[in-house]
């Protein structure tokens, strides 16, 4: 392993002048306050206003999840997840973004011994490295696909930004460790997730998420809609993942061949099929903001299978839910004895609400989200698009 990757995406993506970069960085993460309200559909409703708030940084946060769009599109939201994390004993960073540019059904580990940033270089942990490659599941990045990936050079800057607002020293900067995640299949992720679990227990680690959420439009072939006459009295998160309490949709332009969620009623096909361009009920940007929610209510779950399930579903183009998937297998790992899976904690019994047993069941080891964004709102199925993007922790 020798050389050093290019930024390429920088002077595109986000600016290659240093000093513009780390004044727009410093910029959108003075703006996150030292404690807000979590945005994550469960977090948001933990009992009482201080159980439902997120201190920034969070003790113990080594795990986030930030999105690594063009920082003119997601630089602000990506703020939120790295003031969470805590960095104060970290030795190590391990970034896992999604692969855009080749397919590959294993995770990849790269080449190079640094990667460049307008800041100055990052070093990797090639011993750590090493150790991943020598368990014979990693397969390696060749360079140019190295540097054409954006997922994880996205990541960089905001890394290094606050390594060295937490350590002065520039030479006691902690190295990286990327890993591209390719099209796992989730006993794939399961795989990794077990790999990674020792690495995720290790309060020397912190590691980054990478991922955009919902990409909605025609141009992203993707026009999935809820609309209100197929939802009415729906559960909207928690059960999405049982048959009776499934979310229903359409494909929009609908035909018969795009419905999601059971048979429809003369009345609903009457409804669905007369939707406008624009429809109202609700307007197509509230569904996306839905949908994207029933998924970051799954990952706040702690249960990966209710995370598969919620994008099997909805078919939400969540780009890293690989990544996602791998860390969130691994954490079930750290504490599969104590995830509340699909039995409720004793109260749950007595008539406790399923909201209420999951949050009594700790946050440990489970995402909250304190950030989502989306970069438009939709109204016209044929002419908008827009992408979505959350940021999140997770304590271990």
């Amino acid at each position: 392993m020798s050389g050093s990757r290019e930024a390429s995406h920088a002077g595109s993506w986000y600016s290659a002048h240093s000093q513009t970069l780390s004044a727009q960085l410093d910029q959108w993460l003075d703006t996150v306050p030292n404690i807000s309200t979590c945005t994550g559909p469960i977090s948001s409703k933990a009992g009482s206003i201080a159980a439902a708030q997120a201190s920034f940084p969070t003790p113990g946060a080594r795990v986030v999840i930030a999105p690594h769009a063009g920082y003119s599109y997601s630089g602000s939201a990506a703020a939120w997840a790295y003031r969470a994390a805590d960095w104060d004993n970290a030795k190590r960073v391990f970034i896992l973004g999604p692969s855009h540019h080749y397919y590959t059904p294993k995770c990849a580990l790269s080449r190079f011994a640094t990667y460049s940033t307008p800041f100055g270089e990052l070093k990797l942990d090639l011993s750590t490295i090493a150790s991943l490659r020598a368990t014979g599941n990693f397969e390696d990045m060749s360079l140019a696909a190295d540097e054409d990936e954006h997922s994880i050079e996205m990541h960089l800057p905001y890394v290094h930004k606050m390594l060295v607002r937490t350590f002065s020293d520039y030479a006691r900067i902690p190295p990286i460790v990327p890993v591209l995640v390719g099209s796992t299949s989730q006993s794939g992720e399961r795989q990794y997730g077990s790999l990674l679990a020792p690495y995720l227990a290790d309060p020397a680690n912190v590691f980054v998420v990478s991922s955009d959420f919902a990409h909605w439009g025609a141009r992203f072939r993707y026009t999935y809609y809820e609309p209100s006459v197929l939802n009415t009295g729906r559960e909207l998160l928690l059960d999405a993942d049982q048959t009776d309490q499934a979310p229903r949709g359409i494909s929009l332009p609908h035909s018969s061949t795009t419905f999601t969620g059971g048979k429809l009623t003369e009345h609903e096909m009457n409804t669905v099929s007369s939707l406008s361009t624009v429809p109202k009920d609700p307007p197509i940007h509230q569904s996306i903001a839905q949908v994207d929610m029933r998924c970051m209510a799954a990952c706040e779950t702690g249960s990966v299978d209710k995370f598969w399930r919620v994008l099997e579903r909805t078919g939400n183009t969540v780009c890293g839910r690989h990544p996602i998937g791998v860390v969130m297998a691994g954490l079930e790992e750290l504490y599969r004895a104590h995830q509340l899976k699909e039995n409720l904690p004793a109260g749950a019994a007595a008539g406790q609400s399923k909201n209420a047993a999951l949050l009594e069941s700790g946050w440990k080891g489970r995402f909250r989200f304190v950030r989502y964004e989306r970069s438009s709102d939709c109204h016209n199925y044929k002419k908008d698009s827009s992408v979505s993007y959350a940021s999140a922790y997770a304590v271990i």
